[in-house]
């Protein structure tokens, strides 16, 4: 029997541990991924029990209770907290999501905080997002045209708008492709929802006029075709939207135009 086993200084170990406050009775605890490159320790998970009572209702509030008043160490990424930077992507509960819109009492047990799984880890809870930036630039996501400009903007009717909705939302949290098995194991080729999401908002828009040449940058064994509607990433989605069917969209255009 095949024997496997993660590398000596990849297996995650039990970190530092701070209890409640004195006197504190509604509590919970948190589970908190930690790595620091610069130590070269191995990653650990640390404890923290905080007190609810002076705690937001959100998981960003009490990973922000815990940097500024128990342990400034820990390092991670937030901007809105409204759900529409996606900058606080993170795994919590064993489901990617947005620190800023999981309510802690949705976690029965304690809560498990971990980066966006499948990336290389910055520091913490900070994924290196540079592979997934650039493919999403590689599909070029701006409106592309060779007709002359307007004089005004370019116009599009209400239900020619229509068709973007569920598309225009995505905030690139990326939640959803590192959701994707597909993405874990051919990340270096395979867009990955988030990226095939965009590249249709742009080819679904009808201000846009270079749909055959996106088709053509998608036409690739790994770059569209490696989605197997495994549904991951429709089911994380933290804005509630579809990537699998935006990718289904886009292979019945591949489909189509081959008459």
């Amino acid at each position: 029997m095949a024997e496997f086993s993660l590398p000596a200084n990849s297996k995650v170990t039990e970190g530092k541990r701070w209890d409640a406050p004195t006197g504190a009775a509604n509590t919970k605890t948190f589970k908190v991924y930690r790595w620091n490159a610069d130590d070269g320790d191995n990653p650990a998970v640390d404890t923290y029990t905080i007190d609810l009572d002076d705690c937001g209702p959100m998981v960003l509030d009490a990973l922000i209770k815990i940097k500024n008043e128990i342990d400034p160490t820990l390092t991670f990424r937030r901007s809105c907290r409204e759900g529409v930077c996606g900058s606080c992507a993170m795994n919590i509960d064993g489901t990617n999501t947005l620190a800023c819109t999981k309510f802690i009492d949705e976690v029965e047990n304690e809560v498990k905080v971990y980066p966006l799984p499948h990336l290389p880890v910055v520091k913490d809870l900070v994924p290196d997002l540079t592979t997934p930036y650039a493919q999403l630039s590689s599909i070029e996501p701006w409106i592309k045209t060779q007709s002359p400009a307007p004089a005004r903007e370019r116009l599009q009717a209400p239900e020619e708008r229509r068709k973007l909705d569920g598309l225009y939302e995505c905030i690139l949290c990326f939640c959803c492709s590192t959701s994707c098995p597909s993405y874990w194991w051919n990340g270096d080729r395979y867009l990955g929802p988030a990226v095939l999401l965009q590249a249709y908002r742009w080819i679904a828009d009808s201000r846009d006029e270079g749909t055959g040449d996106r088709l053509d940058q998608l036409e690739d064994p790994f770059r569209l075709y490696r989605c197997h509607t495994i549904m991951n990433c429709t089911k994380t989605c933290p804005k509630g939207l579809n990537p699998a069917k935006a990718i289904a969209e886009i292979k019945k255009l591949m489909v189509a135009r081959q008459g």
